[in-house]
């Protein structure tokens, strides 16, 4: 049995982090789900919701060029990766929730086909302004041209799109009946 990968995607500030960290504190070991942490070439950012493993670029490129990643990608200046333990969660029928970026959805069909269920969290634009000024990260401008890439990215096709814009908790509801559910139709 294969298990599914929800790779969660979205614009920035439409609280994949949140919602990801809200459902890890959910789960129960009977869901048999798995949160992969991300690799990025960032330091950790206090009060952040993400708790990734912060590494410099040349160590991702070390790491990667010995195959430690089963899918890795570039954003916003910065590399990510999510680790090659991914695919043995997913042959042990184990479902994964990942953080990952819709530009990389194309490399994440071909890498993981029919186990991929591509998971768009959005928000309104409004929304989207005020979570990333309220994070403290990135200057106005900044935050301009992140708000700017929401809508000049290409639409990826996805699976299921939870909608972000009230209490975190709603789409937390979301994301867990869906894994409940999709965990009953494994491939």
């Amino acid at each position: 049995m294969i298990g599914r990968l929800f790779l969660i995607v979205g614009p920035s500030g439409a609280g994949k982090d949140t919602v990801i960290a809200n459902l890890a504190a959910q789960i129960a070991p009977a869901d048999d789900v798995m949160v992969a942490r991300r690799v990025i070439t960032r330091p950790l950012h206090p009060g952040g919701a993400e708790r990734h493993v912060p590494v410099t670029p040349d160590a991702f490129a070390r790491l990667r060029a010995a195959e430690a990643f089963a899918l890795d990608w570039q954003s916003h200046g910065l590399r990510y990766g999510i680790g090659r333990e991914v695919r043995a969660w997913l042959a042990a029928g184990m479902t994964v929730v990942a953080n990952g970026s819709r530009a990389a959805l194309p490399d994440a069909r071909s890498a993981f086909g029919q186990a991929l269920v591509a998971t768009e969290i959005t928000a309104r634009p409004e929304t989207l302004a005020a979570r990333l000024a309220a994070r403290g990260r990135e200057d106005a401008a900044q935050i301009a041209s992140r708000l700017e890439r929401t809508t000049g990215l290409p639409r990826a096709p996805v699976d299921l799109i939870i909608q972000n814009d009230g209490p975190p908790e709603e789409a937390v509801a979301a994301l867990l009946a869906a894994i409940r559910h999709r965990a009953m139709t494994c491939v």
